[in-house]
């Protein structure tokens, strides 16, 4: 779960640093207490602080540019460490750090933004990640008798040219209860509905990081709302 103590930082956002990206490979590679603990400080310097204070420069972006997510420096970051009660992989962190980005725009408040810095994956996108079955009904009836809608935010040019089709786990075949040929299909196996873009080395080193997170989730509104709006019942 998001952290939901943390001050805000009060040193505003530079950019990670090269050493920040190394801690992440030296974790993912010493990936115990022992090796942690004596480095806390560290990891709170070169990550913590720094994706805080990245979370309180994008509430103010996305209030001037008008985006309606949520980024709070105590609310938005997930904790580095592991839930492993019920998982083989007992390693004790996480080899990434990331953030997520409620929607506050009404309507189902499920869908909005991630954020995730990790050596080798690094990306920014969003959507509806694992939804509840009625939401994935809702989605299916609306793709059917809604096309015009769907495909007016997930085609949109500027869209599809910075993020692509829209994507996610999907189902072997089409659902029972819709056509196997259906011109929509792809859209009717989604299991999630998401997006997302890669980040490079260069976009997570700068000041400019908010602003190329806020470029993709300006873009990627409209179907942010689509997702926010369907009928779940």
């Amino acid at each position: 779960m998001p952290s939901t103590s943390t001050p805000a930082p009060t040193t505003p956002f530079a950019g990670f640093s090269p050493d920040a990206i190394q801690f992440l490979v030296d974790l993912a590679a010493n990936n115990e207490r022992s090796w942690f603990q004596p480095r806390k400080a560290e990891f709170e310097r070169l990550l913590k602080a720094p994706l805080e204070a990245l979370c309180v420069a994008l509430g103010e972006t996305f209030g001037r540019r008008n985006i309606p997510l949520s980024a709070d420096p105590a609310r938005s970051p997930f904790r580095i460490y592991r839930d492993v009660r019920f998982s083989k992989d007992k390693s004790p962190y996480k080899t990434h750090v990331a953030a997520s980005f409620g929607w506050a725009g009404g309507g189902d408040a499920g869908a909005g933004g991630y954020f995730h810095l990790q050596p080798g994956e690094i990306y920014v996108g969003g959507g509806k990640w694992h939804p509840e079955p009625a939401w994935l009904a809702a989605w299916r009836t609306t793709v059917v008798t809604e096309p015009a809608r769907v495909h007016a935010a997930i085609d949109e040019p500027t869209f599809l040219e910075m993020l692509g089709p829209v994507g996610g786990d999907r189902l072997k075949r089409v659902p029972t209860g819709y056509r196997a040929d259906h011109p929509d299909a792809a859209l009717l196996t989604l299991k999630d509905v998401t997006f997302g873009r890669r980040l490079s080395d260069a976009d997570v080193l700068s000041a400019t990081l908010p602003d190329t997170i806020a470029d993709t989730f300006s873009v990627a509104t409209p179907v942010m709302r689509l997702l926010a709006s369907l009928p779940v019942t």
